[in-house]
């Protein structure tokens, strides 16, 4: 999506990917401790706060990042219509610095936005703001040469190679990792995307 259309859509009342968190973020809760209240997590591209708020719903200290003021603000009222907090913060992934250290960096559905040119710089960033025994969840959309591009995919969107999210975690250990190809019919086009979801944790 181009950012006008992303605040067009983000704009509207209803929730474009609904409430529910995604499966990423159910299994990122699947690596964390029972009782995970007090840790800090940052969800880079966080859009309509799904995740950020299904995150805060377990006691975890959010902060919600997105290049969109509107998909914020429906994070914000989703959150207060859950009872729980969450700081947002409007940045681009390009460009994030991390101010303070966390325990979890997650990411689903954003990290195609950040060039080729400056991901080795951005990957670093999200590496060494995580605490030591902290979490990366990753999701990333890949180039699979069993699944033509998207009719949605647009300039601003640059495919990982297929072996490349997992790259930029060597030395981590590895907690799940798979390749995935899925329906999809956003837009009003039924299409398919190949993506690669990765959970690693820093050594300690």
């Amino acid at each position: 999506m181009e950012f006008d259309e992303r605040e067009e859509v983000d704009g509207r009342d209803a929730y474009y990917w609904g409430t529910e968190p995604s499966t990423l973020a159910e299994l990122t809760v699947a690596f964390l401790p029972p009782d995970p209240s007090g840790l800090r997590l940052v969800d880079v591209g966080a859009g309509e706060g799904r995740d950020a708020v299904f995150f805060a719903e377990r006691g975890l200290e959010v902060r919600a990042i997105d290049v969109s003021p509107a998909g914020l603000e429906k994070a914000r009222r989703l959150a207060d219509e859950r009872g729980v907090e969450i700081e947002t913060l409007e940045a681009d992934a390009n460009d994030l610095r991390f101010d303070h250290q966390v325990d979890v960096v997650f990411s689903t559905g954003t990290v195609q936005f950040i060039r080729p040119a400056v991901r080795p710089r951005q990957f670093e960033r999200f590496r060494r703001a995580t605490r030591d025994g902290g979490l990366n969840a990753i999701f990333a959309f890949v180039d699979h040469p069993d699944v033509p591009p998207a009719p949605d995919t647009t300039d601003e969107q640059y495919l990982f190679d297929r072996e490349e999210l997992q790259g930029y975690y060597e030395g981590w250990e590895t907690l799940h990792s798979e390749e995935v190809i899925f329906d999809d019919d956003s837009g009003g086009v039924p299409h398919q995307h190949a993506a690669r979801i990765h959970v690693a944790r820093k050594s300690e």
